[in-house]
């Protein structure tokens, strides 16, 4: 058994006015939100089932249903009350699916936030899906992109006149690009954050070089200080100061991120770490790469919503700086703006967004592909016809023409079976 005790001088009665739980891949983050200072003790209960942790509240109400707090924690089974240790206090029970230790601590008020108990519970929370191979472990190479959904957990984001956040907009946003590049045999996706959970700054680019990604696509939703601007934008990585006012509140808006989570960020100035980069590795091609699938990337956003900004902007953004993968920030709109706030919360809108950074991208690697994938080599690649998909859809996918592509097959007419294997021509 574990004790820990730490207590305050006691002013008032205190309320607990929200409970914020937020499962990342190493560990669970618990925050609660308090009145006043938090008066606790906790202990921890490993030697009969189920495993708990039991944090009471001196002199604290709890005014939150912990049946309606979304764990979505592989390390908490179940997060209720118990009989509290004093009158007028609060005990609060976790309980566990494995021992763990604890670590808990308070929080002052601060950048948007009142008091907070946080309590940091380590071991594996969340559930990897379709995680990607590393490009060694591929019998055949297939261009593997990194989608980086921004924000997440006690870090919302950028937040609309409705309340609408950008950490759940652009974590569908990433999710439907990811089913569509895995659809396309010549690509691979690697969701960078699968669910509502935190990923450092740092730690979002250190996960794009540890599977070689090809390309590195982080996903967002502007703001700005007034409603009235609008539109998609593309950002590329600049060894230069941004290049518009607006690019210098973007990277302050990323660089406060960890501050926005409510934690203090551990992690090292933004401009040291470019600058480390910048002294060690030669960005020169990774940064044309970026770009030139930017332009792409540009041009099709153009096709499906209103752009801020019709050639790729240059900003030093820490999820930019991965030392060998090229890559690009998407905004996709302002949720700032009320028009677009209800075209992002849109899954018709988000679904369009995707295809058109999807296309982007496809066009750039078939025009560009990298030594030794599938898009390099002179083996076409075969889709087999799914129900519902027709000539033009297919074509639209791999970015080539209906007359390409029924040439390629010999076919003489628009109609395809269900089964039918279709060799897929490099676009041109």
């Amino acid at each position: 058994m574990l004790l820990g005790l730490y207590m305050l001088p006691a002013w008032a009665s205190t309320t607990i006015s929200a409970v914020r739980v937020g499962p990342e891949p190493d560990k669970t983050r618990v925050v609660f939100d308090l009145s006043a200072a938090a008066q606790y003790s906790y202990f921890t209960i490993d030697d009969n089932l189920p495993y708990r942790l039991v944090v009471d509240f001196k002199a604290t109400q709890l005014a939150v249903n912990l049946a309606t707090v979304p764990t979505n924690s592989l390390l908490i089974n179940k997060l209720r009350t118990s009989t509290p240790i004093s009158s007028g206090g609060t005990r609060i029970v976790f309980e566990l699916s494995q021992k763990i230790t604890p670590t808990l601590f308070t929080l002052p008020p601060g950048d948007g936030f009142g008091h907070r108990l946080v309590v940091d519970l380590p071991g594996r929370s969340v559930k990897r899906s379709e995680q990607a191979l590393s490009v060694d472990q591929l019998q055949e190479r297939k261009v593997t992109i990194a989608i980086d959904a921004g924000h997440g957990g006690n870090d919302p984001g950028s937040i609309g006149p409705t309340g609408l956040q950008e950490k759940r907009v652009v974590l569908s946003i990433a999710k439907a690009l990811a089913d569509m590049i895995n659809a396309d045999p010549g690509m691979q996706a690697y969701l960078i954050r699968t669910g509502d959970y935190y990923v450092g700054l740092r730690g979002r680019s250190r996960k794009a070089e540890e599977i070689n990604a090809d390309l590195l696509i982080s996903i967002h939703a502007d703001a700005f200080t007034s409603p009235q601007p609008r539109g998609a934008s593309v950002w590329v990585l600049s060894t230069r100061r941004a290049n518009t006012e607006l690019g210098r509140l973007l990277e302050d808006k990323e660089r406060l991120g960890d501050v926005l989570a409510g934690i203090d960020s551990k992690e090292s100035d933004q401009d040291n770490q470019l600058q480390r980069i910048l002294a060690g590795v030669q960005l020169d091609g990774i940064m044309t790469i970026g770009y030139e699938a930017a332009q792409e990337v540009v041009s099709e956003l153009g096709k499906v919503t209103r752009l801020h900004k019709r050639d790729p902007q240059h900003a030093s953004f820490a999820v930019l700086t991965a030392g060998n993968v090229p890559s690009m920030l998407v905004e996709t709109g302002f949720i700032s703006n009320p028009d677009e706030e209800k075209l992002l919360a849109s899954n018709k809108h988000q679904q369009q967004v995707a295809r058109a950074i999807y296309n982007g991208v496809r066009a750039h690697f078939t025009r560009k592909p990298p030594d030794g994938t599938l898009f390099a080599t002179s083996r076409a690649m075969e889709h087999v016809v799914k129900r519902g998909e027709s000539l033009s859809v297919i074509a639209q996918r791999y970015n080539i023409s209906v007359t390409a592509l029924k040439q390629h097959n010999n076919l003489n007419s628009d109609t395809v079976r269900v089964g039918q294997k279709l060799k897929i021509p490099s676009a041109r």
